[in-house]
């Protein structure tokens, strides 16, 4: 009788809890919307066309940093609202987004596709428009993507990691999940390498994923050589980790030996690239996302009509562009 009544209460704490956690959502949306429109009174000097919603992991890294940058310019020049939310499942955010009002809504999902379509559709069924950003959901009717074609990513990684001479290649790859889209899309990553590099793979692409802990990535790498001395060529996909990853092999007198190939394009990255103990860093365009996010959404709510993709493209950072 004790359990059963306990069980009860937890149950019943739980539900209360996340009531109120959902009605703040929904009552602090609505209060913006209030404010939106007091600013779109007549007596205000800029009318505003539109309130879109910006949904991104809670990772406030130099990426999405850019995303919010760009997105924010674009607002600016189009005089749309933009309100930044959590995508994370545990916060409800997006779970509330089809009862906010809003006008529209930009998604960088990096949950499991499944439920990420489930949540996308009920925006759908509300009639709300959406563009996804970063990292693409299949679906029957696809919704407008922004962002990269990881193929390309792969085949762009793959050409630096060939370009150091002949010896074979022993790669790795860290994906995390402070870069949830290259990780969702890993499959087409390792296709574009394993096309960028052909026979000069001496063993299949090993991959390897950290976690939101910062130090994560230093403690994976020793782990790393421990197992696997043979590796050459190890390759991340978040700005974080390089970092962290640049600092461990000088601790462990790897320079020279492991060729690193980065992400992101931070004055620490910059810095390790400088000094050789980091060769090339990935770099994807984040703040033109967010800028191509919010024009590709406005035209949608506009007109009904949008391009289907637009590709924001990967850039390069070695010792050569940095001189």
């Amino acid at each position: 009788m004790f359990y059963t009544l306990t069980v009860k209460h937890f149950l019943r704490a739980g539900i209360i809890c996340f009531s109120v956690l959902s009605l703040g959502t929904f009552l602090g949306s609505l209060s913006l919307v209030r404010d939106l429109y007091l600013r779109s009174s007549p007596g205000s000097a800029a009318p505003i066309n539109y309130h879109f919603s910006l949904y991104l992991p809670d990772n406030r890294n130099s990426f999405f940093a850019g995303i919010v940058e760009g997105a924010e310019r674009a607002a600016g020049e189009l005089n749309v609202a933009i309100s930044l939310h959590s995508i994370d499942p545990a916060k409800n955010e997006l779970e509330m987004a089809p009862y906010t009002a809003v006008d529209g809504v930009i998604v960088c999902p990096y949950l499991e596709d499944a439920l990420a379509r489930r949540q996308l559709d009920r925006l759908g069924q509300k009639q709300i428009p959406v563009v996804i950003i970063n990292h693409n959901i299949p679906n029957d009717q696809p919704w407008p993507f922004i962002g990269t074609n990881n193929f390309d990513v792969g085949r762009r990684i793959g050409m630096l990691s060939g370009s150091t001479g002949g010896a074979p290649i022993r790669l790795a790859m860290v994906y995390s999940d402070k870069a949830p889209g290259i990780y969702g899309e890993r499959e087409l990553v390792e296709m574009g390498i394993a096309a960028a590099l052909g026979g000069r793979l001496a063993a299949p692409i090993m991959g390897f994923r950290t976690n939101l802990n910062p130090l994560d990535a230093e403690e994976l790498l020793y782990r790393l050589f421990r197992s696997n001395p043979d590796i050459n060529t190890i390759v991340f996909t978040d700005s974080n980790d390089t970092i962290a990853a640049a600092q461990t092999l000088v601790d462990m007198n790897l320079v020279g030996r492991v060729q690193v190939i980065g992400f992101g394009a931070d004055p620490g990255i910059e810095e390790n690239i400088r000094k050789g103990v980091i060769a090339s860093s990935i770099v994807i365009n984040g703040e033109r996302i967010g800028y191509e996010a919010v024009r590709s959404l406005t035209a949608l709510r506009r007109t009904g009509y949008t391009a289907a993709s637009i590709d924001t493209g990967v850039t390069i950072i070695d010792g050569s562009s940095l001189k």
